[in-house]
């Protein structure tokens, strides 16, 4: 049956007199949440003690929540591990992939990737000491850079800043003709559309679980190893919990089998206990359902602010196909245009130098909130509300 979007908007404790346009930055509270954390604090942290590892279950749940996250992702089971947080995630399936194609030196990237990512590439690049490199080209020519140099591809499937989508599964196939791997960072797309990492090949793939599936602020990252790659793949970070036998209390590091090698430290119980919450959203959501909702909200969006406020320029890809599930514009005064929205009760974000940013979640989205926000943003820019000192003035997130 019809996913029923009104029931999933019931199941989040939306703020009140606010159209929340930026779960693609940070999901917002799902009501069953704060329960579930106040139960592990109360009645498996307070009353366990230290035994809720084993009679809570705490250490079964990176695995057992990753298998659930697994499916939003296409997945196989058993291949979705969760701790820690994206960066070191990244790092992590960098510098296994990079060790599995010894003979090449380069990582290519693209320019719209997410800064943390090329960082992380930057500084393993030093690290090794062995000649690699990072290199970037603009997002629409990354298929044809893709060469005979290339180790490792490493992209975000969409951008951050655009909404632009890659398609996976042809750069993983060219990427695969080339003899290099993949490493896909999903940040953006895990919980926004179906994705299929089993079904396009992909060799990794990580993201965060705090946008668009409602984690909380700060809540853990995933990865995923291929199945062909699982008992394959060394960690560069061989922590304790990714070891075979951690309670062995071993000298000497000897990996878990398959993806819980790539287990890191001491997993956030209290946040994935929000988390697993958060997930229980999805049961009964059809990502076909979801995808189809997700674009009629983004196309109603820009239509509706194209216009009614032609100053702002769309930097978002007009074809559905090359999109997530957000809609950015450009403007030079993009900064104070969104601080003056968000004083009027409309929440999307700005990313520099120019582009406002919104996400569209049908979960708890709907079409009545796109026109009031359309008509919120036609009357901050006819009004120029946002030709104020006070939302000039920059705050460290924006």
């Amino acid at each position: 049956m019809p996913t029923d979007f009104d029931a999933t908007r019931a199941l989040f404790d939306l703020p009140e007199r606010v159209i929340y346009l930026d779960g693609n930055s940070l999901g917002p509270l799902p009501r069953a949440a704060a329960a579930r954390v106040a139960h592990a604090m109360t009645e498996e942290w307070g009353k366990m003690v230290i035994t809720g590892w084993n009679r809570a279950g705490w250490m079964a749940m990176p695995s057992r929540i990753g298998d659930r996250i697994g499916r939003l992702i296409g997945a196989e089971p058993g291949h979705v591990v969760l701790g820690d947080t994206l960066s070191i995630k990244v790092y992590q399936a960098l510098a296994s992939a990079l060790e599995m194609v010894p003979d090449r030196r380069v990582i290519l990237s693209d320019t719209g990737n997410f800064p943390t990512d090329l960082y992380m590439a930057e500084g393993l690049c030093r690290t090794l000491g062995q000649g690699h490199e990072l290199r970037t080209v603009a997002p629409e020519d990354v298929l044809e850079a893709i060469d005979g140099s290339v180790a490792v591809l490493m992209l975000t499937e969409v951008d951050y800043r655009t909404g632009r989508r890659h398609d996976m599964a042809a750069l993983t196939r060219r990427a695969h003709e080339a003899g290099a791997l993949t490493v896909w960072d999903l940040a953006h797309s895990a919980g926004a559309f179906a994705v299929d990492v089993a079904g396009t090949g992909a060799d990794f793939a990580v993201g965060c679980t705090y946008k668009y599936l409602n984690s909380g602020p700060g809540g853990p990252a995933f990865i995923y190893v291929a199945p062909r790659h699982a008992d394959r793949a060394r960690p560069a970070l061989s922590g304790w919990l990714g070891h075979e036998e951690p309670f062995a209390f071993d000298l000497a590091y000897r990996p878990a089998r398959g993806v819980e090698r790539m287990r890191v430290g001491t997993p956030p119980v209290l946040q994935m206990a929000a988390l697993d919450a958060a997930l229980d959203v999805w049961e009964g959501v059809d990502m076909a359902d979801l995808r189809a909702r997700s674009l009629e909200l983004q196309d109603r969006f820009i239509e509706g602010v194209e216009a009614a406020c032609p100053a702002l320029t769309l930097a978002t890809p007009r074809d559905p196909a090359r999109r997530g599930s957000q809609v950015s514009f450009r403007h030079a005064e993009g900064y104070a245009i969104m601080q003056a929205l968000i004083a009027h009760g409309v929440i999307g974000d700005f990313r520099a130098p120019d582009i406002l940013r919104f996400g569209f979640t049908p979960l708890y989205l709907r079409p009545v909130d796109v026109d009031k926000a359309v008509a919120v943003l036609a009357e901050v820019m006819d009004s120029r509300a946002w030709d104020r000192a006070e939302y000039r003035t920059r705050a460290r997130v924006t």
